[in-house]
């Protein structure tokens, strides 16, 4: 791979990461209601499961992803589409007080990381971000295990990066962000984002 590839890769996970959505959303939800210890347990949960689809991807998607060209782009569209619905979902409702009190009743910190694990594995964002988005970013058939472990040093430094910040000021906000009119505030702002993303996914080449 050369440094262009890295740096893409690089920018369009740091992109996709800070996008509100399902793990973005339960994180923050976790945050306000256990505080940063248990949303950081769940984080990593989230970042393992990341690295389960980038495995998958560079050694056995290569090739899907050529000769399945269709099944790609409709992977983008359904993307778009469900992007543009979480959207609507946070205009109109997204994190409530409710939420936030049930992730404070939840399991300890291995419950925590099966969560952001599971979450991950079912998230269709980023399903559609390593299925359908990375294959065009990076030549997967020239990818070596040094390139792979490169790539997966990033995947975990990037999501760091993008996490640990919503989970320190969700945690240090506890008692701000429990007001309807700042959990409005997150959730429009939220809904902006992912409205843009579709946009963005859908007019991509």
């Amino acid at each position: 791979m050369t440094l262009t590839g890295f740096l893409a890769y690089t920018a369009a996970l740091a992109f996709a990461a800070a996008i509100p959505g399902p793990g973005i959303t339960a994180l923050v939800a976790r945050a306000l209601g256990s505080g940063f210890r248990a949303s950081f347990a769940m984080s990593v949960g989230l970042m393992v499961g990341d690295l389960t689809y980038l495995t998958a991807v560079v050694l056995g998607l290569a090739l899907v992803a050529q000769s399945f060209g269709m099944v790609f782009l409709a992977i983008k569209w359904a993307g778009a589409a469900y992007l543009a619905w979480l959207g609507w979902r946070f205009w109109t409702g997204g994190i409530t007080p409710e939420a936030i009190e049930a992730q404070a009743a939840r399991d300890g910190l291995a419950g925590c990381f099966v969560s952001g694990l599971t979450l991950t594995l079912g998230n269709p964002k980023t399903m559609i971000f390593y299925l359908a988005i990375t294959p065009t970013i990076i030549d997967l058939n020239s990818v070596t295990l040094a390139d792979y472990a490169l790539l997966a040093a990033i995947t975990l430094v990037t999501l760091v990066i993008v996490l640990v910040p919503y989970l320190v000021l969700a945690a240090k906000a506890r008692g701000f962000l429990r007001s309807p009119r700042a959990l409005k505030r997150l959730n429009r702002t939220a809904a902006a984002f992912m409205m843009g993303a579709a946009a963005a996914i859908a007019a991509r080449q």
